[in-house]
């Protein structure tokens, strides 16, 4: 398979080039800067479309992607009217909207339109089965490194890390972190439950490919970094994804409607025995790092705390270090609703909900026809999976591949029928 327009190249040699990004600490600013030169090209296309454009050439923008670029554009409203309340300045709103909205928020709803140029879904699979297969390579080879006590990380590019900004972590090529004296895999993540988002993300997509060497060394490779990320969420993501949408694809066949049925009906039977094996497994999920659930606990309670001082709008920034109870980590971090809240108060957290609930409904319906809204499906349920304990914001450079298919799901033809 080979890419067959200008999109589709770009796409196609950064997805498989992921691991050279790494090396040369290039991620963080490639990521964006190929998000906004093809939303260029895309209104280049939309300016120079006309009536005698070809059907199978013309470009539409359909309504789920239009419903997260208004909802992205209310966050970065937010973010500049929350520097406006605290008196941050000009020069502060400006770097702040260039950091914390071109390249983080801004990117959720920037992939999707890109998806509504000419790029193939199979190119997609087929591109990031090869980036699974470089992966299931570096898996060894990080645990021989981590062996014989090679140093992370390997490169850090601080000229990068310099216009760029945030953590010199973005630009260092990380391979593995070491915790306790266990080695929890990060690869070309810049942190490990980071890996386990974009691994579950990547499964999702490979399982789409028509090669079968390719799709199961793909997903081998990617069940192995989540495996070697120790990410407890990216564990449960992988066994409990599989489940929900099983389910979820199949609402419309009365076999599944009557197993709801009878599941409904012992549910209601055996309720209390139920919550509480549903406790004794939360109990036992925090207890497996428990001093991490502690700090995620302690920023939660603080981001709605703090959240009180700025309900509409927010604080804007998070603090460059947080209190000492919660391991110094910034307020708003390891959460994306409570980030959202804390940072740019109910018009944010809002904003948020509802592209992502309409994207869940929405491809929910798709989904009991279409084996491309089946993969988006999988994609946002991941998305609401690990906005619990990340900031999906912050690592959409890294996971965009899952964001540009929610945009090809959204502008697939639909015609609802009815038995």
């Amino acid at each position: 398979m080979k890419p067959q327009n200008l999109e589709e190249t770009l796409v196609w040699y950064y997805i498989t080039g992921t691991y050279v990004l790494l090396f040369l600490g290039a991620q963080y600013i490639f990521a964006p800067m190929l998000a906004w030169f093809l939303v260029l090209y895309l209104i280049k296309k939309l300016w120079e479309q006309t009536e005698e454009t070809p059907v199978e050439e013309r470009i539409s923008i359909p309504l789920g992607v239009w419903i997260w670029i208004v909802s992205m554009l209310t966050i970065g409203l937010a973010l500049v009217v929350g520097h406006l309340e605290f008196n941050l300045g000009t020069i502060k709103t400006i770097k702040s909207f260039v950091n914390a909205f071109l390249r983080t928020w801004a990117l959720l709803a920037v992939f999707p339109l890109i998806g509504c140029l000419k790029i193939r879904p199979q190119l997609i699979y087929r591109a990031i089965c090869i980036l699974g297969i470089q992966t299931l390579v570096l898996v060894p080879v990080s645990y021989l490194l981590s062996i014989a006590g090679v140093p992370m990380p390997l490169f850090t590019n601080h000229i990068f890390a310099k216009i760029g900004g945030n953590i010199t972590r973005y630009y260092a090529a990380t391979l593995y972190l070491s915790e306790g004296g266990a080695t929890r895999l990060s690869l070309f993540a810049p942190w490990s439950p980071a890996l386990a988002l974009a691994a579950n993300i990547h499964i999702v997509l490979a399982e789409q490919e028509q090669n079968k060497k390719l799709r199961y060394l793909a997903i081998i490779g990617n069940v192995a970094a989540i495996l070697g990320s120790a990410s407890r969420l990216g564990l449960l993501c992988l066994i409990s994804l599989p489940i929900i949408r099983l389910v979820l694809v199949n609402l419309a066949r009365p076999s599944m409607q009557i197993a709801l049925g009878i599941s409904s009906f012992l549910a209601g039977l055996f309720g209390s025995q139920l919550l509480l094996m549903a406790k004794n497994f939360k109990d036992y999920f925090d207890s497996r790092r428990a001093a991490s659930s502690r700090v995620r606990n302690i920023l939660g309670r603080l981001a709605i705390d703090k959240w009180h001082e700025a309900p509409i709008w927010g604080h804007a920034v998070k603090s460059p270090e947080g209190p000492y109870v919660a391991a110094r980590m910034p307020i708003g971090s390891h959460h994306t609703w409570f980030g959202a809240l804390y940072l740019h108060g109910l018009v944010g957290f809002i904003a948020l909900a509802i592209p992502m609930l309409y994207t869940l409904i929405s491809l929910l319906i798709k989904a009991q026809q279409s084996k491309i809204a089946q993969t988006g499906l999988a994609l946002i349920l991941v998305m609401f999976i690990f906005s619990l304990a990340e900031n999906l914001e912050g690592l959409a450079f890294l996971y965009w591949p899952g964001l540009m298919m929610l945009g090809i799901a959204f502008k697939e033809e639909f015609s609802p029928t009815f038995v």
